[in-house]
């Protein structure tokens, strides 16, 4: 079995793309086709489905991707390592990032990072999709610590956060506001949902130390928090997220927090990484970074 070609496989079942794996790798497209045709040929059944716009996992290849992920993930941790025995932090470094982490993708904490380490090069992907960071070939992920997987290992970005249902001082005035979170269904209501084909988001709350959620029957549905603030400052509805996302328009009096007794507080946003024995020295630089800033 050529173990290259395993990497080569992991790379566009990864991006999805002969294209995105051949730039990854340095390498041309059709060097990646070839290498991927082999791989076939040696196994004596089909990979991958390609058309003219997109590449796909057979079964057969989902099967061989998610076994063989962790494992091509450590032989590129290892390399990676063996060519870093100077210590020096260099390398592309990929991360997976929620796009409500506000204390680490506000600027200067990355910012600070790129003028220390400047041998490393950053790539960040601001996504709300959850999905296996070792299989899609990222170095680690930022996400709230309530939804990390227990096998990675966290390290804490920011204290405990809370969400916040929010309205415009002039729907308040105008329409009212619920006393209880179950009122919600007789207000205009402004959603999130994380994919196109995703269910809007159901809004979480607490009474007398249990959680609950409501299924709110959004009359305007994004997935861009801005807007979502734009709208609410507009007046047109309630609308619910992360309470330091509101802060500036709460402190210009824009937006006025509602339902406050039932938005407890919960653990806030982490860094997380598979648990290696050889961690590169790009991601101990960064969590090295993470913890200064911490103190």
């Amino acid at each position: 079995m050529d173990l290259n070609a395993v990497a080569v496989f992991a790379l566009v079942a990864e991006e999805r793309s002969f294209r995105a794996a051949a730039d990854r790798s340095g390498v041309t497209r059709s060097a990646v086709s070839q290498t991927i045709r082999r791989l076939e040929e040696s196994l004596g059944i089909a990979l991958l489905r390609r058309t003219t716009r997109s590449v796909s996992l057979t079964e057969a290849g989902e099967r061989l991707f998610a076994q063989t992920a962790p494992a091509v993930a450590e032989m590129r941790g290892a390399i990676e390592a063996a060519g870093n025995l100077d210590g020096k932090p260099r390398g592309q470094l990929r991360l997976a990032v929620s796009s409500i982490a506000e204390a680490f993708l506000s600027g200067p904490l990355l910012a600070r990072f790129a003028e220390a380490f400047p041998e490393v090069q950053i790539d960040i992907n601001v996504t709300d999709e959850e999905f296996d960071i070792v299989a899609e070939g990222y170095d680690a992920g930022v996400r709230l610590g309530e939804v990390l997987e227990q096998d990675m290992i966290a390290v804490p970005i920011a204290g405990d956060e809370r969400q916040l249902a929010v309205c415009s001082p002039g729907y308040r005035d105008h329409f009212g506001v619920p006393s209880h979170p179950r009122e919600l269904a007789a207000h205009r209501c402004i959603g999130w949902r994380a994919a196109p084909k995703a269910a809007p988001y159901r809004w979480e709350f607490a009474e007398a130390g249990k959680d609950f959620s409501i299924a709110v029957k959004p009359e305007i549905t994004t997935n861009n928090m801005a807007l979502m603030i734009k709208l609410a400052i507009a007046g047109a509805g309630i609308t619910f997220g992360m309470e330091k996302s509101f802060r500036p328009a709460i402190a210009r009096n824009q937006l006025v927090p509602i339902l406050e007794a039932y938005c407890p507080y919960f653990p806030g946003f982490y860094l997380y990484y598979p648990g290696r024995r050889n961690l590169a020295p790009k991601m101990r630089a960064l969590i090295d970074h993470l913890r200064q800033r911490e103190c």
